[in-house]
């Protein structure tokens, strides 16, 4: 261990939270309505590391590890209220029972409260999501005043709600693949292309412009260039709010953090991995279009490089072969199934072979990560924390980091990367895992 602790002060968490989803489809609906059933009573918080899980404080012979929750100052649950923006003027009742995540027996007893949560107009574009329509979209002369509009938005929903803090925490549908670029690289160029409405600028980053713009932190779950371009960048930590990652990492992905890690560890080689998935909810239609499916691809793909360092283990990891497909089969829903064939190689270069067939839940995965991320945020922004938040890398399948840095990927990393971060910024001593100190 070490003895080295922050003088940080966290700000307490009093008052009334306001958690916004740009996109009020499957993920989102899942996330209110599960947040609302745990609320009353009828639900457990399951997968949500901030409701669920401890921590470990000081020597494992002190036996002192609390529940996170009650370890930090994070938003109680019952301080939470919800509002989106969504191209498609359902209600989250509608919404909900539109995605046919959730059965009726759950929606029924939280149906008043769903049916009560109606989308503000979206700022939205076929241009960068081809395979939705929708009436309920702002309009504006440029996109500077679709931005501003969606300031408007935050500040008469936070007076409208009595909110003390907000977070924005991207829920919608993955835009095409863009390239970061002169646009891209200032806030001055960033708002002068806003004004010109230049297509380099995209619905997503309007609504991360936003959200920083009224000091409101920034989560993305999509794999959109957005947050993560140097204007944006910048501007956070001019306004000091905490940004962080994109691209929930749910299911295939989270798969590969945990199984590749353990590949490397035992220094076995790898000759390639194969995944295909099937999915049949509006981010599978979404996918479908080309142009979209590349931006999730980059995701996807980055992250086994990233794991097992080709540059520095050639012998076991050069030129692996890594392909991903994802099929949209209506039949499927929101229950995605992906296949793993994984090809290994083991002493004196014999072949042996991993397969994985996970039948997954693709919304009830990502609806712990949402309500993760927005308390994780808030409280980071009450502890006066700016800019990239890399102790969130656990939630993403593509990290952000600061330039010049690799992000980490290894989901265990993460893991110790987050919770050292909470006992660092709480005056704790941080963890090694070295335990000496028992045998000496």
């Amino acid at each position: 261990m070490t003895s080295k602790k922050s003088n940080t002060q966290v700000r307490p968490a009093t008052g009334r939270l306001g958690i916004l989803t740009p996109g009020l489809g499957a993920v989102a609906t899942t996330f209110m309505a599960g947040v609302e059933s745990i609320r009353i009573g009828r639900s457990k918080p399951i997968g949500s590391l901030t409701q669920m899980a401890t921590i470990r404080l000081g020597k494992r012979t002190d036996h002192r590890s609390p529940l996170i929750k009650d370890f930090i100052p994070l938003a109680s649950l019952d301080d939470i209220v919800f509002g989106a923006w969504d191209p498609i003027p359902d209600d989250a009742l509608t919404a909900a029972r539109q995605a046919g995540v959730l059965d009726e027996r759950d929606l029924a007893p939280i149906a008043e409260f769903l049916a009560a949560i109606k989308p503000m107009p979206a700022v939205f574009d076929n241009h960068y999501v081809t395979r939705i329509n929708g009436a309920n979209v702002k309009k504006g002369k440029n996109k500077r005043e679709l931005g501003e509009a969606l300031r408007q938005d935050i500040r008469d929903f936070k007076a409208k709600h009595k909110l003390d803090r907000l977070v924005v925490v991207w829920c919608a549908s993955t835009e095409i693949y863009l390239k970061p670029g002169p646009a891209h690289a200032t806030i001055a160029a960033f708002e002068k292309a806003m004004e010109d409405n230049d297509d380099q600028i995209a619905p997503s980053m309007l609504y991360a412009w936003a959200a920083i713009m009224e000091g409101v932190p920034f989560c993305n779950g999509a794999p959109n260039l957005s947050v993560d371009i140097p204007a944006l960048l910048e501007l956070a930590n001019e306004k000091g709010v905490p940004i962080s990652g994109k691209d929930f990492k749910t299911g295939q992905t989270w798969l590969k953090t945990v199984i590749a890690p353990g590949i490397k560890a035992r220094m076995l080689g790898l000759k390639g991995w194969y995944s295909t998935n099937i999915l049949g909810n509006r981010d599978g239609e979404v996918l479908d279009d080309p142009a979209s499916f590349k931006t999730k691809e980059a995701s996807k793909l980055s992250v086994l490089h990233a794991i097992l360092q080709p540059d520095q283990y050639p012998d076991l990891y050069k030129d692996f072969s890594h392909v991903v497909r994802i099929n949209y089969y209506p039949p499927r829903g929101d229950n995605k199934e992906g296949w793993d064939n994984i090809d290994i190689v083991g002493w004196m270069n014999y072949p042996m072979q991993i397969k994985v067939n996970f039948l997954c839940r693709d919304s009830i995965l990502a609806a712990p990560i949402v309500l993760d991320l927005a308390l994780f945020s808030d409280f980071a922004h009450r502890a006066g924390m700016k800019g990239i938040q890399e102790w969130l890398s656990f939630y993403y399948k593509s990290p952000m980091a600061a330039a010049g840095l690799q992000p980490e990927h290894d989901l265990f990393i993460q893991q110790t990367k987050l919770k050292n971060t909470l006992r660092h910024l709480m005056g704790e001593e941080q963890i090694t895992h070295l335990g000496l100190e028992y045998y000496a």
